[in-house]
């Protein structure tokens, strides 16, 4: 992957009173920076301002945001060392911000030379036959980005350039830089270029970076072209790649000024920050339900059955809540339908429930019907662990007890937002609903109606919503998410029973 640019995204158009020629541009006091200097112009500029440095990373502020930053200030490259999931590629491309917006290009030149500082021959000629006369152009930031992914097919050509034989069959020399064919790497000359997975590439790849690197020149089929390139480089690989298997040649680790390493986020609640920002949700997905999902992949990352070396990533949580989400539309959509009929098998306890809701539809105090909205609730989340495992390293001894894993630190998750959220509260109300042999049955296919008349008014109720967050005039959907956690909570911690019948539906009564 080359540039960062969407397919049909339209190029930024430069500012009409950008200067236009050279001579403009010495006339407006232009001058010549590296690409590390007005990196690190900029992050200073940003830190007097108090500007947001670095928007979109979470939970890196106290840890690895001032590494970055004293490796940028230091002109430093850098490689960023973390298991997979951790935003590498996001903090990696973040870093795009801090160049200047825009900056003068000769027209052109494929290696985005700087019209105060010509690099190949050709561009020295032009700029001392033109003069101050020369036209320019203009480059925006987001064009100044390259990026490659580490593969074992990756070639030297792809990263550096290689010969051209129909430009040495033209009758130019081997000697001369026109008759390269440039790479990936070169193309970025005044940018930031990153190299996904670093460890992944071939010894002799890894090689060719050692000049880059370091001597800031390249070699193509043993030429050595004298061409300074302008580069900040940064790389990611995963650590055990990077540090113990060998996967790395020595002389290229000595080139990189900074290592910093990356994690997952430290506490509950940066996971949470990181799921909202991050989670596209085609649903209402309340609080609890997501703090449930992102303890849970916090208990899975700390599991003694995943493999760490692997890591969980962010992305797990993420699509946790998608799924969850996409679990309460499908159910919304479901009862909108003829499947609404079906919702409860006949002789079911809320059948005749079910069929006066069909359509997903409750009947309001008027006569009405109103139509399920898509609200998520924590028996949704069961969909995750057969869904999500694929995302999952488990060690080697755990082979084929993957769901059942999941579906431990699934309720442990549960039980443990069960606590945090309503520890202290008085549910005896709910307990002595199903004390004389009463049943609540819900499921993904019971509407929220059926669920709320099935409890009907129970003490304590009101202070519950209250604690999770859902407010003093929930919706039924609403209502009915909290009451669903609430019995799943009591009988975690043993004060309900639970059963799941044959059609998949579940009924808390007794005890457990």
């Amino acid at each position: 992957m080359g540039r960062v640019t969407a397919p049909n995204q339209a190029l930024p158009v430069p500012p009409a009173d950008l200067p236009g020629t050279i001579g403009a541009l010495r006339a407006a006091g232009h001058r010549y920076q590296t690409v590390k200097q007005e990196l690190r112009h900029n992050l200073l500029a940003r830190m007097r301002s108090g500007g947001d440095r670095f928007p979109g990373i979470v939970g890196y502020d106290d840890s690895v945001l001032p590494e970055v930053e004293r490796a940028l200030l230091a002109g430093h490259d850098m490689v960023l060392l973390g298991e997979r999931g951790q935003g590498k590629t996001r903090l990696i491309r973040s870093l795009v911000a801090l160049l200047d917006e825009w900056t003068p290009v000769l027209p052109g030149s494929v290696l985005n030379e700087h019209p105060l500082h010509p690099l190949t021959p050709a561009s020295r000629a032009l700029v001392a036959e033109a003069g101050d006369d020369l036209p320019i152009g203009w480059l925006h930031r987001s064009m100044r980005y390259g990026e490659k992914l580490a593969t074992p097919d990756t070639s030297v050509g792809d990263l550096i350039g290689d010969v051209d034989p129909i430009r040495l069959a033209q009758g130019r020399t081997l000697g001369d830089p026109e008759t390269i064919h440039f790479g990936l790497v070169p193309r970025t000359n005044r940018g930031i270029f990153a190299v996904n997975e670093l460890p992944d590439l071939a010894e002799r790849i890894q090689v060719a970076l050692l000049n880059v690197l370091e001597e800031r020149d390249i070699q193509v089929r043993g030429y050595q072209l004298r061409l300074p390139l302008d580069l900040f480089l940064v790389a990611s690989a995963n650590p055990e790649d990077y540090t113990n298997r060998g996967r790395i040649i020595t002389p290229l680790k000595d080139r990189f000024g900074a290592e910093v390493r990356t994690h997952y986020p430290v506490d509950l609640d940066l996971e949470l920050a990181l799921i909202r920002q991050e989670a596209d949700l085609v649903a209402e997905v309340p609080e609890h339900v997501l703090e449930v999902l992102a303890r849970f992949a916090r208990a899975v990352r700390e599991s003694p059955s995943v493999d760490p070396r692997s890591g969980v990533s962010a992305r797990f949580a993420i699509a946790a809540a998608e799924t969850v989400a996409a679990a309460a539309l499908r159910r919304a959509g479901l009862l909108a339908g003829p499947a609404a009929s079906r919702a409860a098998p006949p002789g079911s306890a809320s059948a005749a429930g079910s069929a006066s809701a069909a359509g997903s539809a409750s009947a309001a105090g008027d006569g009405t019907v109103r139509e399920e909205s898509p609200v998520a609730r924590v028996g949704d989340a069961v969909s995750v662990t057969s869904t999500l495992r694929g995302k999952v390293e488990f060690e080697s001894g755990e082979e084929g007890r993957e769901t059942e894993i999941l579906g431990h630190l699934l309720r442990t998750a549960t039980a443990e937002t069960f606590r945090s959220r309503l520890a202290g509260l008085d549910l005896s109300g709910f307990t002595a609903l199903v004390a004389e042999g009463a049943v609540i049955e819900t499921g993904e296919l019971v509407p929220s109606a059926e669920l709320l008349r099935q409890v009907g008014t129970v003490p304590g109720l009101a202070k519950a919503l209250d604690r999770l967050g859902l407010g003093d005039a929930p919706t039924p959907e609403q209502a009915a998410a909290g009451v669903e956690f609430v019995l799943e909570g009591l009988h975690l911690t043993r004060r309900l029973g639970k059963d799941v019948t044959e059609s998949g539906r579940t009924v808390y009564g007794g005890r457990s």
